[in-house]
């Protein structure tokens, strides 16, 4: 793994994915250069209940202003745990998809997630952002889970 070449963290503000800062600052040197993503996703990708097809006025500038919110949160907790951190919030659909261009785009060294650790139906229902993220690069990715050390995974 380069140093000099950044890591991306993807941080969505949930617990999973704090604890998955904490984690890769524990296995990482501090100051390594860190790019915080947080990844939103258009209005109609997620759908909306009332009009069809017809979103509110400025929805989108709100999801967009509030993953910018996110995405600093967690490159605060970032430069807390060591790294040289910055944020981006960056449109996507499907969220895993955005997280692997954008770590090709950076050329991180290490993709950074947490996972929720859905099993059963809810995997089936809700998917894992973080496996498809790691079946859809070559890049190494740590994924840290609840109250478990982050496995490196990375696809053949």
């Amino acid at each position: 793994m380069d140093e000099n070449q950044p890591i991306l963290i993807a941080y969505d503000g949930s617990d999973y994915a704090k604890a998955a800062i904490k984690q890769a600052s524990e296995q990482l040197r501090d100051g390594r250069r860190a790019i915080v993503l947080t990844v939103w996703q258009p209005s109609s990708a997620t759908g909306f209940v009332g009009a069809p097809g017809v979103p509110p006025v400025g929805l989108e500038e709100d999801v967009e202003r509030d993953a910018r919110r996110v995405a600093e949160e967690g490159a605060r907790l970032a430069r807390t745990a060591g790294f040289d951190a910055e944020s981006i919030a960056e449109r996507g659909d499907p969220t895993w998809e955005r997280i692997v261009q954008s770590a090709d785009e950076h050329d991180a060294s290490l993709v950074v997630m947490g996972s929720h650790g859905r099993t059963g139906i809810s995997r089936v229902l809700l998917g894992s952002v973080a496996g498809a993220a790691a079946s859809h690069t070559a890049r190494p990715v740590l994924i840290a889970h609840d109250g478990v050390q982050p496995t490196p995974e990375s696809s053949p």
